[in-house]
């Protein structure tokens, strides 16, 4: 064997089944940083995108120029704008049925804001279970690699007389690469995941939060048609902790026409 213990020489005199698991934890490595690099992007944007949007919430603007606005933009709305346009249009079209109750409303509201959230949420961990399978996978394929390196080794040893640490410590050390390899492709991967599934949740709180919030406002412009005032505002009053609407304070908005 080589005495040569340098990383590439170790990898290039490696057996040809170790060298394919160090190729294929290599592509997984890749493969992770990519989707990283991508969803840190698309989170970033996420939280930014409910951010600037609950600002405009609770501006004090009118709904219904809200709602006309996502409406007519070129791309679909995402995120919180695309929870609130399906709840704002489907209330807004139960709104003009004859017979139906608050309660059927709000019901029916609130089942359009849940599609929405759905697929936005599955849009957000799209990927992250290829994370979580890297991170979990790729020490244990490094692992196999190590072992099946250690018994060429030994049966290289076999082959000789005598045997020395010159002639062990090659094959030994091309079997830990494989190890050290997964380990690489794992830690990255696992630390990630963990980062962003953290971020996903906190979002989902903020989507259900403003969920609720919605559909109080719905059910009190629902109530002021149950008692005739068929032209009352959709009203935003006392508005969460931290949003830029003082407490009290009503916003008008009509549903779409």
């Amino acid at each position: 064997m080589n005495t040569d213990l340098s990383i590439i020489r170790l990898i290039l005199d490696a057996s040809p089944f170790v060298q394919a698991i160090l190729a294929a934890l290599l592509l997984a490595s890749i493969a992770s940083w990519a989707v990283i690099f991508e969803k840190r992007r698309l989170l970033k944007q996420a939280m930014r995108s409910a951010g600037q949007f609950e600002t405009s919430f609770w501006s004090g603007g009118d709904l219904n120029n809200l709602y006309r606005e996502l409406a007519r933009a070129e791309s679909t709305p995402l995120g919180m704008a695309g929870i609130f346009e399906a709840g704002f249009r489907e209330f807004g079209r139960l709104k003009q049925e004859s017979g139906l109750s608050t309660e059927q409303l709000i019901e029916g509201a609130r089942r359009a804001m849940r599609v929405s959230q759905l697929r936005e949420m599955d849009r957000l961990e799209h990927n992250l279970a290829f994370l979580a399978t890297v991170s979990n996978t790729s020490p244990y394929v490094g692992l196999f690699g190590t072992v099946v390196g250690i018994i060429r080794s030994f049966h290289a040893i076999g082959a000789v007389q005598s045997a020395t640490i010159a002639m062990v410590a090659p094959g030994i050390s091309e079997a830990l690469i494989a190890t050290a390899a997964g380990l690489v492709a794992a830690i990255p991967a696992g630390i990630a995941f963990n980062r962003y599934a953290d971020k996903v949740n906190r979002l989902e709180v903020r989507y259900d939060t403003f969920m609720e919030e919605l559909s109080a406002i719905f059910q009190r412009n629902a109530a002021r048609r149950d008692l005739g005032d068929t032209a009352a505002p959709i009203a935003r009053t006392a508005p969460r902790q931290g949003s830029a609407t003082a407490p009290g304070r009503e916003i008008g908005g009509r549903v779409p026409e």
